[in-house]
């Protein structure tokens, strides 16, 4: 017998909530508002945690013992930030998407109420040198949450959010895209996301889960990672600000982007799971900007006006008033056409 295997005995034996569930119990289950997220030290996670937090919820994150080392973004949330103990409504526990007897574990005493699955290795450049690892967190992890679910006696207790992206979209089928828009994706990362979106639907109808899909759009904030273009973009900027650097290089500077805030979309995140049956939904602001127009307006914040000369990959940024190259385009990074 595997120790997966009986972890899963384990929970369908001593899980008080196996089974047929009345409406009454459902009711009082709900009521203790407890949520499990994964890829708690994330942007969205982050964000997510302090929303949760402000709604009365106990929140337990899940963390890879590597990514211990790098809990920025939640350090305030710690009760005492110094030793990393959590607090009465906030705690932190050790696992990985990648292990699926710790899941089944981790769900079994927690007893969540809501599950909301944000981790994932989420860069598309990196997923292509990453493609087999990509698959194992991003597409087989989601399973294997909604498997620890099911073997836990819960799939009609728990709420269940899967983070899936726009990227889903790939080569654009039609402008602008919702939820019935066919899928195309150009990317491991993409493709391991389609599996995660198409196992949450398929769990949802053959165990009648709740369990749904947030398509979102690009949304940013200062916690964003320092790789994503806009990160790239500001940080550069400041630092041309402080004479610490003297251009910023980039992709392709024309592609568009719908780009909303973090904190607005883990409301929605939230909001999804509130909803009386379950469902997928794109969460978008229906506006698109260029690179182009995101990197202008990042230097207008310090007085800088950028013109434009040359095209393609020989198109460059100028300051107005001092013909200082600022921005220039790195053939590098239109390899995947991402910057």
């Amino acid at each position: 017998m595997t120790e997966s295997t009986k972890f899963e005995e384990d929970c369908m034996q001593s899980s008080p909530n196996a089974g047929f569930t009345s409406e009454d119990e459902l009711a009082v289950f709900r009521a203790r508002k407890v949520a499990i997220i994964t890829g708690i030290s994330g942007q969205d996670g982050s964000y997510l945690a302090e929303f949760l937090l402000s709604k009365g919820y106990k929140v337990h994150g899940i963390i890879r013992r590597s990514s211990s080392f790098n809990t920025a973004r939640i350090q305030h949330l710690y009760s005492d930030p110094k030793t990393h103990e959590g607090s009465a409504s906030f705690s932190l526990h050790y696992g990985d998407m990648t292990d699926s007897s710790c899941l089944i574990k981790l769900i079994n005493t927690i007893q969540p109420t809501e599950i909301y699955h944000l981790a994932a290795q989420s860069h598309v450049k990196v997923s292509f040198d990453l493609p087999e690892y990509t698959a194992e967190v991003d597409a087989v992890g989601t399973l294997r949450l909604l498997d620890a679910i099911h073997a836990c006696g819960l799939s009609n207790k728990v709420r269940f959010y899967q983070a899936s992206t726009s990227e889903l979209y790939g080569k654009v089928q039609e402008v602008p895209q919702k939820e019935t828009t066919p899928f195309y994706p150009r990317s491991p990362y993409a493709v391991a996301k389609l599996y995660s979106y198409w196992i949450v639907v398929n769990y949802r109808e053959a165990y009648k889960m709740f369990a749904c899909n947030g398509i979102l759009f690009n949304h940013e904030s200062p916690r964003r990672g320092e790789t994503f273009v806009t990160r790239k973009i500001t940080r550069g900027v400041a630092k041309i600000a402080l004479n610490q650097q003297q251009f910023i290089e980039l992709g392709n500077i024309n592609a568009r982007r719908d780009w909303g805030h973090a904190r607005e979309y883990v409301e929605a995140m939230w909001m999804i799971l509130q909803h009386n049956e379950p469902d997928d939904f794109v969460i978008a602001t229906g506006k698109f900007y260029t690179v182009r127009e995101f990197v202008e307006l990042a230097f207008k914040e310090i007085g800088k006006e950028i013109m434009w000369e040359g095209e393609g990959i020989n198109e460059i940024g100028i300051e107005k008033g001092t013909n200082i190259l600022r921005v220039k385009v790195n053939p590098k990074f239109l390899s995947t056409n991402r910057s």
